[in-house]
């Protein structure tokens, strides 16, 4: 059943949001639909060979979409990121 949810997130929503990002929740209104994700702890691949440590998340953004069927759709992003320990900056995707 996860498999074919997330066949149709890739036909709804753009290749890297799927990629990079969980779904967590939906609300659906009469005319808006509300999509809230979530990036994946998953470290970018520039960053694979520097030593990095979870920092949490940034705040979440809020990004209209194209509609669908009718309803106007915002995505809720919430981005994370990481501590370089190296260089002490922070580094996001």
């Amino acid at each position: 059943m996860q498999d074919s949810f997330a066949d149709l997130l890739k036909l709804l929503l753009p290749e890297i949001i799927v990629d990079y990002f969980e779904l967590t929740s939906y609300k659906k209104g009469d005319e808006i639909l509300h999509l809230y994700l979530r990036e994946i702890n998953s470290i970018p691949k520039e960053y694979r060979e520097s030593k990095l440590s979870s920092k949490g998340f940034f705040d979440e953004i809020t990004v209209q979409d194209f509609p669908i069927r009718g309803h106007q759709v915002y995505l809720h992003i919430t981005r994370r990121r990481w501590l370089n320990e190296d260089t002490g900056k922070v580094v996001f995707r």
